[in-house]
């Protein structure tokens, strides 16, 4: 069977025969989902979706009544407080538990809920007599339950870390009891399901945690408490709290329904709820206290003590819509787990199945088991992509490629250091090392020295279609699969022959990584140009000289480009590119990402009168001065904004500008430049960039060059792909250098030998070359008439094997000697490699 019928529904029922819940799934999806059309959502471990039908019953409900404070008692209030106290009970009852069990603490969110713990929780240093508390937690554990050492630290409690292996392995076959020696109390926390993975811990470490029988409560003398981070489990699959009592239990509902976000919960068990102690009170809280003296009496109630201030009941109220069109649409958490887990156990299937035609595996899945169970594994696949060699394709490159297909996952590590190391096998000094390279959480640097700093996540909510499998998977075969696929019929036959395990079951195996077969025949390697059908000349061949053919400025960014034939070199690279930028009311910068139109505006630089050209078509063409002076101007106001996450102060152009765009474009914005007297520098972790050099409002770096080789190398590429290119036409060379934005283009060199390059002299002006330029889908912008399509990324990524690289950023090599100078058209350039 090959990878196309493996991508059929057929295929996906002989895998798993749960699928959608009664009546009409695909009814459902169409009228409660009406806006997912052509959006293939895969982030549901982020956050999942709301049904239309909810937002629409809640806004009917609060605009039919009306809810007044809950801590007045007039009618309205009363009509919040039981509405509220009905939500507290439904909350409970979805996890199987009774209010003379369990109280809900209305939180922000799970952080916040875990915060309250932190703060409240009755930790003890060590003292000569007796040891301090003890905070010990998971190591696959979401930040936020590792940022409680943050308080416990600074009060003499020890913190330990626990592996998954590490907890069952030093277990004891007996229980420790009640410790009626030692009352010191102690706190462990880990996580239902991992966020990372979708691994299942065993919901039965709760019991054995309290009965001090599993490590390393069973190692240390006093009464364990154990907050069970249920955040990632919730959403998809059941709690039973009558089974597994946990004594804190965290979640936020957006996880669950989609909406209402910022409301969170601690379920806190009510025998365990005298330890927490709270330091500060709010409104609301309080028995009784006096202003004029040290005296203060909490609430009895639960609730009302940890409550500070005036609940969120407006987002609570919007629960109770959120657990009826929940039932309504899928009959309850189990038919939920089922859908959702036959939906990852598919995806894993065929994702670890498919190989490049060389039969080397596609992908190096993170995971627990062979998605056997969901008592085990939750409906999140974790994964990175390889290229034929072996080579781990950086997931900012596929997240770019995703976005282009309107595919919507998740890259990095997820708030989950532990489990990234874990999987990965990146050690500490490593990280530490990855930090120094300037690699930080949430960034786009997916490989350092070759190795990946995060990965891919995938996952799956209530409302998700095989249809989504399916588009996930031709994707990857699209985009990063050297062609024939192959598929390693001998694992997946394998794989769908593994009995489930019955739900229930809390055996867990062994972590480990499982990756596609890999091959071990002695085949020889084609070359990059080889297996891409294309041949390079030989680098040592003659060629025409190096030269500059064509200079491009911005002036403002995301607008058209200015080609000159000669242009001044300054302190932050070509003068005026790009020092002005369009933003919306909030003062957010819009781009072509979000409005393509902005590539019709051609600003045009008159250094003669020095003023700045705004023309386009069937408008007619304004001027803004080139130097705002501040000082004696005070209609330019002063403001800040963000490019690439940097922080920059910035001048407003004025009311006439201001207008002229919002005509255009069809919505209020602003135009600004950035402030003479404001400076911005380098990003750090640019390769090359050992100096600081100062920025406009660039992107990363000073200049951005392509080589016309490159170009006219992907377009045989897209020629050759145009069967694939879903009516996409095919460009010509201008419109596809028109599409890449560059600075800087030259001639007579080979395709992507720019590359290896790590300097360069164009005329008398030396320069650095600072790394190469990630592509994303503005690329797909035809840049004469606003229009997306999906090339040339497709056939840069094919090309590439994934790498979604095209052009190299330059900076000056010592920018404190630079004399303005100019570049010129028809330059020479004289570059020199990387040392070998």
């Amino acid at each position: 069977m090959d990878f196309q019928e493996l991508c059929t529904f057929e295929s996906f029922q002989q895998i798993w025969r749960h699928y959608g819940y009664e009546g009409n799934f695909e009814h459902v999806i169409e009228h409660e989902f009406t806006r997912l059309k052509g959006i293939t959502y895969l982030d549901h471990a982020a956050t999942t979706l709301y049904p239309e039908s909810l937002v629409r019953d809640y806004f009917l409900d609060i605009s039919r009544n009306v809810y007044g404070n809950p801590h007045s008692h007039n009618p309205s209030s009363r009509l919040t407080h039981d509405t509220v106290d009905r939500v507290r009970y439904r909350i409970l009852q979805h996890f199987n538990t009774t209010p003379e069990e369990y109280t809900v603490i209305f939180t922000s969110g799970c952080t916040s809920a875990l915060k309250l713990v932190a703060e409240s929780f009755p930790w003890r240093p060590q003292t000569e007599s007796e040891a301090g508390s003890c905070f010990s937690y998971l190591t696959d554990s979401h930040t936020s339950v590792v940022g409680i050492r943050g308080v416990t630290s600074g009060q003499g409690v020890v913190s330990l870390p626990v592996s998954p292996q590490e907890l069952q392995k030093r277990e004891k076959g007996e229980s420790g009891g009640e410790d009626a020696v030692s009352t010191t109390p102690h706190l462990f926390c880990y996580p239902a399901q991992s966020n990372f993975s979708g691994i299942k811990y065993p919901l039965s470490h709760v019991k054995g945690i309290q009965a001090r029988r599993l490590y390393p409560a069973c190692d240390h003398r006093g009464r364990w408490f154990v907050l069970l981070d249920a955040a990632s489990h919730v959403s998809c699959s059941p709690l039973n709290l009558q089974h597994y009592p946990a004594d804190f239990i965290p979640i936020s509902f957006y996880k669950m329904f989609g909406f209402p976000t910022g409301l969170g919960a601690l379920l806190v068990r009510n025998n365990a709820a005298g330890i927490l102690k709270k330091t500060y009170f709010g409104g609301g809280t309080a028995a009784a206290y006096l202003s004029g003296e040290d005296y203060y009496v909490h609430s009895a109630n639960i609730s009302d003590r940890f409550e500070d201030g005036t609940v969120s009941f407006l987002d609570i109220i919007a629960l109770n819509h959120g657990f009826d069109t929940l039932y309504k649409i899928t009959g309850g958490m189990h038919n939920i787990q089922l859908h959702t887990f036959g939906l990852a156990r598919y995806t894993y299937l065929l994702l670890s199945s498919l190989c490049h035609g060389n039969k080397q595996p596609v992908a190096r899945i993170y995971t627990q088991g062979q998605f056997e169970s969901p008592s085990t594994q939750g409906a999140i696949l974790n994964f990175n992509l390889m290229d034929s060699h072996g080579q781990i394709i950086g997931y900012s490159q596929v997240d770019r490629m995703a976005s282009l297909y309107n595919i919507h996952l998740r890259t990095g590590c997820f708030c989950n250091t532990g489990a990234c190391q874990s999987f990965l096998g990146i050690t500490n000094l490593q990280m530490k090392r990855n930090v120094q390279a300037g690699h930080v959480c949430g960034d786009s640097i997916d490989l350092v020295d070759g190795q990946p700093t995060g990965s891919i996540r995938v996952s799956f909510g209530f409302m998700s279609t095989f249809e989504d499998c399916q588009r996930f998977l031709k994707f990857v075969s699209e985009c990063f699969v050297e062609k024939p696929i192959k598929v390693d019929q001998v694992r997946l036959e394998k794989l769908k022959t593994t009995t489930a395990e019955p739900l229930g079951s809390s055996e867990t195996p062994p972590v480990k990584i499982t990756n596609g077969k890999k091959y071990e025949e002695d085949e020889e390697k084609p070359t990059a140009a080889s297996q891409k059908g294309f041949e390079y000349r030989d680098s040592k061949s003659h060629r025409e000289a190096y030269t500059l053919t064509n200079i491009y400025i911005y002036p403002i960014k995301s607008c058209g480009a200015y080609e000159v034939h000669e242009w001044p070199v300054g302190p932050q690279g070509l003068l005026y590119d790009r020092s002005w930028m369009v933003v919306n009311t909030n003062g957010v910068c819009l781009s072509q990402k979000r409005e393509t139109r902005l590539c019709l505006i051609h600003p045009k630089v008159h250094l003669p009168s020095n003023k700045l050209l705004l023309q386009t078509s069937g408008m007619d063409t304004i001027s803004v001065p080139l130097e705002n002076n501040v000082q004696k101007n005070k209609s330019y106001g002063m403001c800040q904004s963000k490019v690439c996450g940097d922080r920059v102060e910035t001048v407003d152009c004025g009311d006439e500008a201001a207008s002229w765009l919002s005509d255009f474009l069809g919505q209020p914005c602003r135009l600004i430049r950035q402030s003479p007297d404001f400076t911005r520098n380098t990003k750090k972790g640019m390769s090359g960039a050992t100096t600081s050099t100062s920025l406009s409002l660039v992107n990363k770096a000073q200049y951005l060059m392509i080589n016309r080789a490159s170009v006219e190398l992907i377009q045989k590429q897209m020629s050759s792909r145009q069967h694939y290119s879903e009516g996409d036409p095919l460009l010509d060379t201008q419109n596809a250098i028109s599409r890449f934005r560059a600075n800087l283009v030259i001639t007579g060199v080979e395709p992507f030998e720019e590359d290896n390059w790590s300097h360069l002299i164009i005329g008398n002006t030396r320069f650095m070359v600072a790394g190469p330029c990630g592509r994303c889908q503005m690329v797909g912008i035809d840049q004469e008439t606003g229009t997306k399509t999906k090339e040339p990324l497709m056939s840069l990524s094919a090309y590439r094997s994934g790498k979604v690289t095209f052009g190299v950023y330059l900076a000056h090599q010592r920018p404190e000697c630079l004399n303005v100078s100019l570049l010129s058209v028809g330059s020479l350039i004289q570059p020199e490699p990387h040392s070998p």
